[in-house]
């Protein structure tokens, strides 16, 4: 299994950007795929994710309604539109999958809930 974000980048306050995360060697669409990200000397927190079966999304307080999830499983591909952007939302984002297709809801928010990770795309954002 690989999954390859990207997208990262320098924006200022108030910018926007689209991760990308494109995904093989499992069936995408019987994955549960998640956004997390980690800042510097934090531990990593759960900023998305989207269902396979409903597509359903859930998002962290920090970033609903500024942040989208949304996947096309023709294109194995999840993506995270981030807009207004913050300070505060400067981080390594992570990509994960989760392929076990009855996982309790409460999983997908923290990271033990997914099986495969992606290597990271850094955002920074300037003031």
């Amino acid at each position: 299994v690989q999954l390859q974000a990207s997208g990262g980048g320098l924006v200022q306050t108030g910018g926007s950007l689209r991760l990308s995360c494109v995904t093989s060697g499992r069936s995408f669409r019987r994955a549960t795929m998640g956004w997390f990200r980690q800042a510097p000397e934090k531990e990593r927190e759960f900023v998305a994710a989207i269902k396979w079966d409903s597509g359903r999304t859930y998002y962290a307080d920090s970033v609903k309604g500024r942040f989208t999830i949304s996947r096309d499983n023709a294109k194995n591909t999840v993506w995270l539109q981030m807009n207004s952007l913050k300070t505060e939302d400067a981080a390594v984002y992570y990509c994960a999958a989760d392929y076990e297709p009855y996982s309790v809801l409460s999983s997908l928010r923290l990271p033990s809930g997914y099986d495969s990770w992606g290597q990271g795309t850094k955002v920074t954002v300037s003031s």
